[in-house]
Formats: C-alpha cells, sequence, structure tokens
C-alpha cells in the first residue's frame, strides 16, 4: 500500500470510529440525567441542550487556534492529543453524580476537540494534488456514516451494560483510533515539506493572512450554510413528516428511512465531487450542487404527503455532499500546506457554528411554522448558488496532469 493512501486509511478509520464513538451515547443524554437524579422534564431539556451545545461553540472558537498549532508542530501529535482528551473525558463521564458534571466535561471537551478539521486537513495534506477531492470526500463520508451507526450500536451497549458503562465503551472506541493514527500514519513527507516551506524567506503568516486567500471568506459562508441547512432536518422532520398526515406509529420509521436516505445520497455526493471537479470548476461545482439541492429542498414546501418527501432527499443529500467537498477541496488548494491546518480551523468553525445555529433557529421557526423551515432552507440554497456563481473566483483543483504515482 502507498504511504498516502495508508495514511488516508489511518485517518479514514480513526474519524469513522471517533464519530461513532461520539454518538455511542450522546443521543441518549436526556436518560443519563434521569439517572442522575434530574426529574423535571423542563431541566431535563436545559441541562440537556446546554450539556450538547457547550462543545461545539467553545470548538468553533478553538479550532483555529489549535489548527495554528497544528501547522507548526505537526497534525499528527495534534490529533492524538485530541482523541486522548476524548478517552479520558468520556471515561470520567462514567463517574459522574451530578448534572453540572456533565455540562462541565462537556465543555473541557469543547477546548481539547476539533480532530474532525484535523483528520480534513490530512486528508488535503496526504493526498496527491488531483486525489485531494477524493480524499477529502473520503473522510467526510467516514464522518457521515459513523454518527448514522452510532447511535444504534448505542441502543444495543446501553442495554447490555447500562448508560454508565456505555461511557467506557466509547472511551475504548478513542483508544482504537487513537493506536491506529498512532502505528499507521506516517508524518515524515508532511515534515519534510512543511521545513522546506518555513525556510522560505517570506512574510509572518496571520490570521488576517489565511482569511485573505483566494474566496476563502466565501468559502467559510459555503461551510456554514451547507451544515446550517443539513442538520435543520432533526428538529422538525418527524414532526412535518406527522403533520402531513402519516400515522404517528409509522412517523419513527419513516423519519429513519428519510434520514437515512439523506446520509447515504450525502455520502455518495462526498465521492461523486472528484468526478464533477475532473470536468468542470469548483465554482461551477459548488453552484449547480446548491442549486440542485435546492431543487430537493423545494419539494418539502410543496410536499402534500411523504411520497415527494422520498424523493427530494436524495436530491438534496448528493447536492450538499458534493458541495461541501467541492468547497473544502477549493480551500484546499489555494491554502499552502503550512498554514492549512489554520485553514481548515476557520472552515470548522464556520461548520460548528452551522451545527449550534441551525436547531436553534430552526426549532423557533418551526413553532410558527413547520413548512417555513424549509423554505429558509431553500432560501440559503439558492443564496449560496448565486453568490458562489457571482463572486468565486474560477479553479480548476483537479488538475489531471498531476502524476498518478505522486506519493507523499
Amino acid at each position: 500500500m502507498s504511504t498516502w493512501r495508508q495514511n488516508l486509511f489511518a485517518v479514514t478509520a480513526a474519524t469513522f470510529i471517533g464519530f461513532t464513538g461520539f454518538t455511542l451515547v450522546m443521543p441518549f443524554l436526556p436518560l443519563y440525567f434521569v439517572e442522575l437524579g434530574v426529574t423535571d422534564v423542563g431541566d431535563i431539556a436545559l441541562w440537556s441542550g446546554l450539556s450538547l451545545g457547550v462543545t461545539p461553540a467553545i470548538t468553533a472558537m478553538m479550532a483555529p487556534l489549535w489548527g495554528r498549532l497544528a501547522d507548526r508542530v505537526g497534525r499528527k501529535i495534534m490529533i492524538e492529543r485530541s482523541l486522548i482528551s476524548f478517552v479520558i473525558v468520556m471515561s470520567a463521564m462514567a463517574f459522574v453524580t451530578r448534572a453540572w458534571h456533565i455540562f462541565a466535561l462537556r465543555a473541557i471537551q469543547g477546548l481539547f476537540a476539533g480532530y474532525g478539521a484535523l483528520a480534513l486537513t490530512m486528508a488535503a495534506d496526504v493526498a496527491p494534488r488531483d486525489r485531494m477531492a477524493f480524499a477529502i470526500g473520503t473522510v467526510q463520508t467516514a464522518q457521515r456514516i459513523g454518527p448514522a451507526v452510532g447511535p444504534v450500536i448505542g441502543g444495543v451497549v446501553a442495554q447490555l451494560v447500562g448508560l454508565r458503562q456505555a461511557f467506557f465503551v466509547t472511551a475504548t472506541f478513542y483508544v482504537v483510533a487513537l493506536v491506529l493514527v498512532f502505528f499507521m500514519y506516517d508524518e515524515r513527507g508532511f515534515t519534510a515539506r512543511h521545513d522546506a516551506a518555513v525556510a522560505k524567506p517570506k512574510g509572518r503568516v496571520t490570521f488576517r493572512n489565511v482569511l485573505a486567500f483566494e474566496n476563502f471568506m466565501l468559502l467559510i459562508f459555503v461551510v456554514f450554510a451547507f451544515t446550517f441547512v443539513d442538520r435543520s432536518l432533526g428538529p422538525v422532520l418527524p414532526l412535518y413528516i406527522a403533520e402531513l398526515g402519516t400515522n404517528l406509529d409509522r412517523v419513527p420509521i419513516v423519519s429513519g428511512i428519510l434520514f437515512s436516505l439523506a446520509a447515504g445520497a450525502g455520502a455518495i455526493g462526498n465521492h461523486l465531487c472528484r468526478a464533477l471537479l475532473e470536468r468542470a470548476s469548483s465554482r461551477r461545482v459548488i453552484a449547480g450542487a446548491a442549486i440542485a439541492a435546492a431543487l430537493g429542498c423545494l419539494t418539502y414546501v410543496f410536499a402534500g404527503g411523504t411520497g415527494l418527501l422520498m424523493l427530494g432527499t436524495p436530491i438534496l443529500g448528493l447536492g450538499i455532499g458534493a458541495a461541501s467537498t467541492a468547497a473544502y477541496t477549493a480551500a484546499g488548494a489555494v491554502i499552502p500546506p503550512e498554514v492549512r491546518g489554520t485553514g481548515f480551523g476557520f472552515l470548522s468553525t464556520g461548520s460548528l457554528l452551522g451545527l449550534a445555529m441551525s436547531p436553534v433557529i430552526c426549532g423557533l421557526l418551526g413553532t410558527l411554522s413547520l413548512r417555513a423551515v424549509f423554505v429558509l432552507d431553500t432560501s440559503i440554497l439558492v443564496l449560496v448558488g448565486l453568490l458562489v456563481r457571482r463572486l468565486m473566483v474560477t479553479t480548476h483543483v483537479t488538475p489531471t496532469a498531476a502524476p498518478a504515482t505522486e506519493e507523499m
């Protein structure tokens, strides 16, 4: 196996295991608060919301800083640092006795998290230039599929060993991910290129310099917008399915099918992106995928039953998957490798802000009209398509002339 493929396998496998482990227990956090003695439904909802929201909020602020440090000392040691912190925090959660203990540990987790952005940075680093979209799409697929299977495994684990012990199982997942990265990821190629880049005479690189890279601020908004739309389905979709006339006993299975369709189509879109970038510029791919996703979302606006949703959901997922991979690939193409960790940290901040804001805004909007949520989503996707089409500088990020045998 070539070095870059071995590295990509290590990063992808560790990402899948880590994201699966995280969603092994987090969906059942409200039940854990009940075990801790919280009985009021409002208090359970409050502690759950605060605990689930604090980690991405803090991670969004820390991601560029950890990315900058990774640019200086190396990606591998930084992702190992993050995985070790997850092992410690998840194990500690098995010993908590008060609700605020969970909140405090989740806050600490946010301080040391960020391996998702580092994994994407490492994928961009390891791949030959003409395989960057493939590498990023592969890691994004792992990030998408892991959370899809995690709750299923977590439900079984919780039934077998209980919620407390499930946190030890999650910690074990992170140990496995850590071992994979430690023994399989070879960073010598990156270190050599990094040292050579640092040796070149040039001005000091600051956060402002990184944000000034071609198309970069626009790409941060694109990543934010697609994450916002992607995560908007969670709070309202089951309610919308019931509003469309589906029997209440069938709402869970129909919701599950639609969530699975969106996740599966998104994963296909992540992989389809490379083929698209070989034929068109990143500007055309992102803009076209955004409009396609808007058409898929439009079926939600005009749906009179779940049949139309079954048609529109795969289109929505394909568009979001292809566009998000194209956005990260376009960013990876314009950011020099020696500051790529910082750049991808900013992209991660945009994604995490979308992750944090979407449930809140869409939940509030859903109290007025569930259909209005999908009107907002469609409008955002159309806006992204128009802005990218008008403002983004045209670049081809997957040149076919690059040697196919290039390795790190």
